[in-house]
């Protein structure tokens, strides 16, 4: 019953695919080259997308076991598509820059259409969870 299906594995695969090229190609030269000392928070952005990136590589392998990552991706991205652009949005606040964020956070879509959720509320909601002592 809590059997995912070899194409919905396929599926996760191609999501931590398209995570580790297009972070690899936007991210990583940047972390590798990087001559001058970025700003502290653009610093904390690309070092975790480096890192998210990094992970993602493990999903390849271990698509459910990678799962929390894909998660924490769609909840970060959803909560400050909430509480940040679209109270900007509704106030017809928005500039450019966080246009640019929007868009780049929207793929966020694509997300929880790979996600196998019977198996998410399965191994993670009516599981038993780990012993506390």
């Amino acid at each position: 019953m809590n059997e995912v299906s070899l194409f919905r594995l396929y599926l996760l695969r191609a999501m931590y695919l398209l995570i580790v090229v297009g972070l690899g190609i936007v991210v990583w030269p940047g972390v590798i080259y990087r001559e001058e000392p970025w700003e502290l928070m653009e610093g904390v952005v690309q070092c975790m997308l480096a890192a998210f990136s990094a992970l993602s590589v493990l999903g390849l392998r271990y698509p459910l076991q990678m799962l929390p990552l894909l998660l924490w991706e769609l909840v970060w991205k959803l909560i400050w598509l909430i509480v940040v652009a679209l109270p900007l949005w509704s106030a017809g606040q928005m500039d450019e820059s966080t246009w640019a964020i929007v868009s780049s956070c929207l793929w966020v879509v694509i997300i929880p259409f790979v996600i196998p959720w019977r198996f998410v509320f399965a191994h993670y909601v009516k599981k038993r969870g780990d012993r506390w002592r």
